[in-house]
């Protein structure tokens, strides 16, 4: 003969049923997320933030910053502008207005 399982014995096995379908939806929702952003990734990679065209990497002061083959815009990844900032002001804002102008400068 079975014996039923006591109130305390159920509450226990559907907390741990839940507690496992819970983690196994949170590692679905993480897996999906992490496909979302490689696909993004994929879409977006040296696209320009602005207008979509393809995005072209071009000297200045030894550093490669992307420029835009299109619109002309310049994009800075992170600590690009910092470095490309260390240099004499003048300088700096000479040679950053001949990327806008369509020049590739190196000073």
């Amino acid at each position: 003969m079975v014996e039923k399982p006591s109130q305390s014995e159920e509450e226990y096995f559907a907390r741990l049923e839940f507690e496992r379908r819970k983690k196994a939806a949170e590692e679905r929702a993480a897996a999906l997320a992490m496909e979302e952003r490689r696909r993004l990734m994929e879409l977006h990679h040296m696209r320009c933030p602005k207008c979509g065209m393809e995005l072209v990497e071009v000297s200045f002061r030894d550093i490669r910053i992307d420029r835009c083959s299109s619109c002309s815009g310049v994009w800075l990844d992170a600590g690009e502008l910092e470095a490309v900032a260390t240099g004499e002001a003048g300088g700096f804002l000479r040679g950053l207005s001949g990327l806008f102008r369509g020049g590739s400068s190196k000073t």
